[in-house]
């Protein structure tokens, strides 16, 4: 007994001009919205602004239209005695064999609402008088994050602990409506008129998320910056919004129970700034330079500077040529790989000057592609004395 289902699906201009007096969501709510009072809607069928108070008291025979991204709530006495999720238009009616306590909504709701009503479901037969109350089921925006002060977290690209300011916002979504009402919302928001928002700088509960979230942001960062998963790359944190939600959530759930306990959930994340400090912004750039000289691109960044060593030994000669050349070829081991030798041999060769030693080098130099075939069959020949 409880919610008849008289439409189902969306709600039209025709059920509208059919149901002259209803309940439903009232008129202007900010996007961030999560709980409210429904309010009867004048003879205006619902296209206008609301026309009387704010009342949410439906007694049997009462109307209710539930739009699309909302659920309903039915109370008596603080308990919950109804819930649709499903859009459409409802009949409360106390004595009707046909109605129902709940409806799940083709999915809309997990199983983890049913769950929620089997341990919270009204005890008795529902009286006459209900209470209605909405609540939202879209992802709700702009919940902010920050950190006044560093945040550290052991991060698994670079492989030691950073350290960051940083801030931006994330999307919630009520995903246990019936949890949410129980165990988080305050009894005061349960009145006609109020307006339960997350972003509310007044609702002290949404401020103790504020915090959990402030105190969940290191292992957050930890999480994401240690899944092999992600790549382990820090330079990803701002590209990839779901990716750290889920982080973010999952650390929130571990710390605060924060779907378990009380039906929500962070969606999005999207950060705006992140600010390293200096250590870690030190560590940053020599990590982006040793990337740059890695793999394909180091080997033509080290044929750069070879050809410009020896350049610069023809140009200048002497000492000064020298230098330059056995700087751009001191990763493969020293000059002595080279064609033409810049000194005599000793009468008593070192070990740099030994054949075999000579031949390797070239080998190394052709196979990254410093020398031609043509160059290393030379100083094959030479070496070996051909």
């Amino acid at each position: 007994m409880g919610l008849v289902q008289a439409v189902a699906g969306s709600i039209g201009g025709t059920l509208a001009d059919q149901w002259k007096d209803f309940y439903t969501v009232p008129g202007g709510l900010p996007a961030t919205a999560a709980l409210f009072a429904a309010v009867p809607q004048g003879t205006n069928a619902g296209r206008g602004s609301n026309t009387k108070g704010s009342s949410n008291i439906i007694t049997n025979g009462s109307k209710i239209v539930v739009p699309e991204g909302y659920g309903l709530l039915l109370f008596q006495d603080g308990a919950i005695t109804g819930f649709a999720a499903e859009p459409g238009g409802y009949e409360w009616r106390s004595d009707d064999l046909n109605s129902k306590s709940i409806f799940a909504g083709d999915g809309i709701v997990d199983s983890l609402v049913w769950q929620s009503w089997e341990r919270f479901k009204f005890g008795g037969q529902p009286g006459s008088q209900q209470a209605a109350f909405f609540v939202s089921l879209k992802e709700l925006p702009n919940n902010r994050f920050g950190t006044q002060s560093e945040i550290y977290w052991d991060d698994g690209f670079l492989n030691t602990q950073v350290g960051a300011v940083t801030r931006g916002s994330y999307t919630l979504k009520i995903v246990d409506p019936i949890l949410f009402v129980k165990n988080f919302v305050p009894a005061s928001y349960l009145q006609p008129g109020q307006v339960f928002d997350f972003t509310d700088m007044d609702n002290a509960a949404a401020g103790q998320l504020f915090n959990e979230v402030v105190g969940s942001l290191a292992p957050a960062f930890s999480l994401y910056t240690n899944d092999p998963g992600k790549g382990n790359r820090i330079s990803k944190l701002q590209q990839d919004s779901v990716g750290f939600a889920q982080s973010l959530s999952e650390a929130v759930e571990k710390a605060y129970q924060w779907k378990s306990d009380r039906g929500l959930a962070i969606i999005k994340t999207a950060i705006v700034s992140i600010e390293y400090d200096v250590n870690t912004r030190e560590l940053l750039t020599k990590v982006q330079r040793a990337d740059a000289l890695a793999g394909a691109r180091g080997n033509s960044n080290l044929q750069a500077s070879v050809a410009s060593g020896i350049e610069s030994a023809g140009e200048t000669g002497g000492s000064a040529g020298v230098m330059g050349l056995g700087m751009a070829t001191g990763m493969l081991g020293g000059i002595g790989s080279l064609q033409q030798p810049v000194a005599p041999p000793a009468a008593a060769a070192p070990a740099a000057d030994d054949p075999i030693a000579k031949l390797k080098k070239a080998k190394e130099m052709l196979d990254l592609g410093l020398i031609t075939q043509a160059d290393y069959d030379a100083v094959k020949a030479k070496a070996l004395g051909l």
